[in-house]
């Protein structure tokens, strides 16, 4: 399956506006952002867990990259809530499951092969001070990309000219860019060599961001 493939245009999923499709597992759903492969996919995906519903376990040989958006995720490393950030690295292994329900964005075949930094954060425990209504944590950071969170006050202005690709999350809120207004759920691809520039909403908003990394994107090793 092939879906937002070409990494030169600019994309936008108003993924609150796009329904849910099963998964192999039941009590899983997902929205497809991004892919690039089956069901052993580069992909980018909002996946949604009924109460008490799990994978097997499973290794990531790509990697995996997550936030919990709602609920509490678990597995063995723990129950992680709402605005968890969690990155594991390829080789890792783990039994996804959620007693509660929630719901994540996830990343997946979108790491370097060498890297083994396993950690999870709370992303707005991470926040600076806000400088001219921005308050941002830097969550990671490699040779290859690197990823924030930002928490915008109303009417900010968020500019982003890193090279590689830029991609942001609305986790809530609402900017507008380009003209166009994104509001909780959107998904923004930018090519590299284009720069961000978003102003946030009458109620301000939350984002998640990642850079450089386009620049590296490839299919699954299957």
């Amino acid at each position: 399956m092939q879906l937002n493939e070409d990494f030169k245009k600019r994309v936008v999923v108003h993924s609150e506006n796009t329904a849910w499709s099963p998964s192999p597992v039941a009590g899983i759903e997902r929205r497809m952002l991004d892919r690039i492969g089956g069901e052993v996919a580069r992909a980018t995906t909002i996946v949604r867990f009924a109460q008490g519903s799990q994978f097997s376990e499973h290794t990531h040989a790509g990697g995996e990259e997550f936030i919990v958006l709602d609920g509490v995720f678990q597995d063995e490393y723990g129950d992680f809530p709402t605005g968890t950030y969690v990155r594991n690295p390829p080789k890792t292994a783990h039994t996804p499951r959620s007693s509660m329900g929630c719901t994540i964005f996830v990343k997946l075949w979108q790491f370097d092969m060498d890297d083994r930094n396993q950690f999870h954060k709370t992303m707005a425990d991470e926040c600076a001070n806000p400088i001219n209504g921005i308050a941002t944590a830097q969550l990671h950071r490699d040779a290859k990309e690197t990823v924030f969170y930002s928490e915008l006050e109303a009417g900010v202005i968020l500019e982003n000219t890193d090279i590689g690709g830029i991609e942001v999350l609305v986790i809530a809120g609402s900017v507008v860019e380009n003209g166009e207004t994104l509001s909780k759920g959107a998904w923004l691809r930018l090519p590299s060599g284009q720069n961000l520039v978003a102003v946030a909403g009458d109620s301000g908003a939350k984002v998640w961001i990642k850079t450089g990394h386009l620049s590296h994107a490839k299919p699954p090793l299957v």
